[in-house]
């Protein structure tokens, strides 16, 4: 049996960790020719390493998501090396430090947020289309956004930043639908990962105390948002675009009775 998507090419920012390193391995693991991007070359060369110890196919590529030049070149490395562009998966992003509210965050911690979670989804969303409409259309372009960018979760900085993802999301669906071009979002809950100072993931106290929120009384896994971008991703969802869904263990359906 072939995986969902064997022979697409799909290029996946932020590989170095996290989701993006979770989405790599599943892609691959999927018949994907992976381009895995980040701006740690260390750490994607890191994730490109263990998709080839698991038998798939990946290419390692330097990536600032905020310097549109910087995504344009990994397509284009992407379509010299495979020859094509299938999937997108917008997946880096960052966040403020835990506990920072909307009062304390400066003008420099909001230009960071706003370039990489906005700005690197607009770049990769530009350049990927420019390339499907090249390939004569067609195509998928996958975004992490965020449960943050639904309801009010995870602090209000990130989550205007999530929320404008989110909207992109609906609006750029549209847009390029008449073209066969899909745009989907993943919105994921609490992570054990790198993100935030990687306090979850450090510390089995704060995924406990915060998997309370969840109705389904854990923590996101990064695989699991990585499977849920597996399937906008293939070919199972066809016929799905301006969707963000929520991979959040119920926790956007809202408050469980009993809790």
């Amino acid at each position: 049996m072939q995986g969902l998507l064997h022979g697409k090419v799909c290029v996946i920012t932020g590989a170095g960790s996290g989701v993006g390193r979770a989405a790599c391995l599943l892609f691959a693991e999927h018949g994907a020719k992976v381009v895995a991007a980040d701006i740690d070359t260390a750490a994607v060369e890191e994730t490109v390493a263990a998709v080839a110890a698991d038998g798939g196919e990946a290419l390692a590529v330097q990536c600032d998501v905020t310097d549109a030049a910087s995504v344009d070149a990994l397509v284009a490395q992407a379509v010299a090396t495979f020859d094509r562009l299938d999937v997108m998966y917008n997946n880096a992003g960052v966040t403020t430090q835990p506990g920072q509210t909307f009062m304390d965050a400066s003008d420099a911690d909001l230009e960071k947020l706003t370039a990489v979670n906005v700005g690197g989804v607009i770049h990769g969303c530009k350049a990927a289309i420019r390339q499907f409409e090249a390939q004569g259309g067609g195509g998928a372009i996958v975004i992490t956004a965020s449960v943050a960018g639904l309801i009010g979760f995870g602090g209000v900085v990130y989550g205007s930043s999530k929320g404008a993802v989110t909207s992109l999301t609906r609006g750029l669906a549209l847009e390029v639908a008449g073209r066969g071009i899909r745009v989907n979002s993943v919105c994921p809950a609490a992570m054990p990962t790198n993100f935030g100072g990687g306090v979850l993931k450090a510390s089995e106290a704060a995924q406990q105390h915060t998997a309370a929120y969840h109705p389904l009384g854990r923590v996101v896994e990064p695989r699991e948002c990585a499977a849920a971008a597996l399937f906008l991703a293939s070919d199972l969802a066809a016929n799905i675009t301006g969707v963000n869904l929520p991979v959040d263990g119920g926790l956007s359906a809202g408050k469980p009775l009993g809790r």
